[in-house]
């Protein structure tokens, strides 16, 4: 448990520029107040002390306005920066050193059973308002831009944007099968598709009132 907690403080301030010590992180941080409570929680839950985990977990969202199922699985230096707002589903799995921003949900869809959430890789970023739905695996090294929904499975050292979330970048080079006109947010391509369509709409319209006014003289 010290070297988890350890991990946990360790990761926090390698990555926020605004933790100035540990005693602050412990004291102060809600996310990782969060993940304390967390763990505690799950130990009882792999135990079948079922109600004592969700009484520990609810106690902790209470507090810090992070809501972390205890059936969950989540691997060690996870940071979540901010944290109000976050959910983590009970078939959850997140692997290590991942950083989770707030108001991400990290849930299902409703209608699917048994595994109903998903699964991330290690070193994952989901940015602020993300939302991750279904029983899918985000691979490893992959970033989630803030306000992504994500409903499909990501590939690893992906970028994903967008409402559905679409992969704009593997390995740091643009994904040729969408960027269209070199724009990786999909929304703007998909306003341009329709802008593109539009203006070949209004010349056919064009052209056939040309044709009708040409007919007319005639």
């Amino acid at each position: 448990m010290f070297n988890q907690l350890k991990l946990d403080l360790d990761s926090i301030m390698e990555r926020d520029p605004a933790a100035r010590s540990r005693l602050e992180v412990y004291f102060l941080y809600s996310g990782f107040k969060a993940l304390r409570s967390y763990r505690r929680a799950h130990w009882f839950y792999l135990h079948n002390h079922k109600f004592i985990a969700r009484f520990i977990s609810q106690r902790s969202r209470k507090k810090t306005g992070i809501e972390i199922h205890p059936g969950a699985k989540i691997g060690k230096g996870l940071f979540i920066d901010h944290g109000m707002g976050v959910v983590i589903g009970e078939t959850t799995e997140i692997g290590d050193y991942c950083t989770i921003y707030q108001n991400v949900t990290l849930g299902g869809t409703g209608k699917d059973h048994g595994k109903r959430h998903p699964t991330i890789g290690n070193n994952v970023m989901i940015g602020a308002g993300a939302k991750v739905l279904g029983p899918f695996r985000v691979g490893d090294n992959v970033r989630i831009a803030a306000g992504a929904v994500v409903l499909d499975t990501v590939p690893e050292n992906a970028t994903a944007v967008g409402v559905p979330a679409r992969v704009v970048r593997i390995n740091g080079m643009k994904n040729e099968q969408l960027d269209q006109i070199h724009i990786t947010d999909p929304v703007a391509q998909q306003i341009c598709k329709l802008e593109y369509r539009i203006d070949q709409l209004q010349k056919e319209i064009s052209d056939l009132q040309d044709e009708k006014n040409k007919d007319i003289v005639d």
